[in-house]
């Protein structure tokens, strides 16, 4: 479910003072960064008691230093992406950067965990962690993630947590939480027009967005309380509930017995179908 919005202005555009009065947008907007908008939501969130156990995000914020001081400022648990290219101080009192540290890991450090569950079923990786500062109780380190290919690829966050929840399986199970946000931006766009619009003033865009989110929140609420589904079925989707809602709403000309015959015979096959795709992506995962 998403919780606020922010529209993010090029500097090319908050220099441009006549174009943002053109398109409504007040004066009082300056430019800001991403991780600068993405702290003023936080903000209003925890501010309006929203309850926050962690903080995620990709690279863009990851880098941004003054984000993570102030999560830090606030004793917010974060992990965060960073670029290979992200440096740190070593042993030997210079930076080295990230990808170089992972390469001197030994291989007892490694261990393979799941990420959560992903569209071709559990997400499985190598994860190594790094701790490299601790301060009152609160641990700083390096996570590592390793994909299972002949030729790896690494991912890398910093995380910020209390020592004793600074623990491997839980850092790995926060980055993997990024993939379903990904996936509610997908569903939203898909099933609620998310990014359906052409406007070109500031409070349409507002307007806009924003029922999009109430949308995505009423279907996301229905989906919920039909979560409890029947033996061999997988749960009903958004964009099945949506034309339920429609019917509902408004009616239609085929019975509901007809709209609903698609989606059971959908629910039971594509049951069959992920548990057997399933068993045999964890099967590949073996060891021969």
């Amino acid at each position: 479910m998403l919780l606020d919005r922010a529209l993010y202005l090029p500097q090319s555009w908050s220099q441009d003072r006549e174009r943002c009065r053109a398109a409504g947008i007040p004066d009082t907007a300056p430019f800001q960064t991403k991780p600068m908008l993405g702290r003023q939501m936080l903000e209003r969130a925890l501010g309006a008691g929203m309850p926050c156990g962690w903080v995620t995000g990709d690279e863009v914020y990851g880098r941004d230093s003054t984000l993570r001081r102030w999560l830090e400022a606030r004793h917010q648990p974060y992990v965060l992406a960073v670029g290979s290219d992200q440096r740190l101080w070593g042993e030997d009192l210079r930076q080295h950067r990230v990808e170089e540290l992972a390469g001197r890991l030994p291989r007892r450090a490694w261990k393979r965990l799941s990420a959560g569950q992903g569209s071709k079923g559990e997400r499985i990786y190598d994860w190594a962690r790094l701790p490299w500062a601790e301060h009152d109780g609160w641990e700083h380190a390096l996570l590592v993630r390793r994909s299972l290919e002949a030729k790896p690829e690494y991912a890398f966050y910093f995380t910020y947590a209390r020592k004793q929840k600074s623990r491997l399986k839980t850092l790995v199970s926060v980055a993997g939480r990024r993939w379903a946000v990904e996936s509610v931006f997908q569903m939203a766009k898909g099933e609620c027009g998310l990014d359906h619009y052409e406007v070109r003033h500031w409070r349409g865009w507002y307007r806009h967005i924003t029922l999009s989110m109430l949308a995505l929140a009423a279907l996301t609420v229905l989906r919920a309380r039909k979560k409890k589904t029947s033996f061999r079925k997988v749960p009903l989707s958004v964009p099945e509930i949506r034309p339920l809602l429609t019917f509902v709403l408004r009616g239609g000309w085929n019975g509901l017995e007809h709209l609903l015959h698609w989606p059971d015979w959908r629910r039971r096959h594509q049951f069959l179908a992920q548990f057997f795709h399933y068993r045999k992506h964890e099967l590949s995962l073996l060891p021969t």
